[in-house]
């Protein structure tokens, strides 16, 4: 099955604490069904330094949400949409939003 959410996309987060929220997709790991979002599920993370190139601490860092909880945004109408696909005359096969059926380039 082609990926609906991609590197690059811009998301918005429709469940879970994070809900609302939207970011770029930094990652997307598609064999466990996740995606990394900018910003969106910060997980803190305990460092041990390294020697004199980088100090140790607490930091916070983006961790993996499931694919489903995260919807696509529509690049015209900047609301979430469902992802479709289109055979365009050419033959190549685009991703394109439901609500307004405009193509999703990336």
């Amino acid at each position: 099955m082609a990926a609906r959410i991609r590197k690059g996309d811009t998301v918005v987060v429709i469940t879970g604490v994070s809900k609302g929220r939207r970011g770029e997709v930094l990652r997307v790991m598609p064999k466990a069904d996740r995606a990394v979002v900018q910003g969106v599920a910060l997980a803190t993370r305990h460092v041990k330094p390294r020697g004199m190139q980088e100090p140790g601490g607490i930091r916070q860092q983006e961790a993996a949400i499931h694919l489903s909880n995260l919807m696509l945004v529509d690049p015209r109408s900047e609301k979430p949409t469902k992802v479709g696909y289109r055979v365009l005359d050419d033959g190549r096969k685009v991703r394109v939003a439901k609500v307004t059926g405009e193509v999703i380039e990336n």
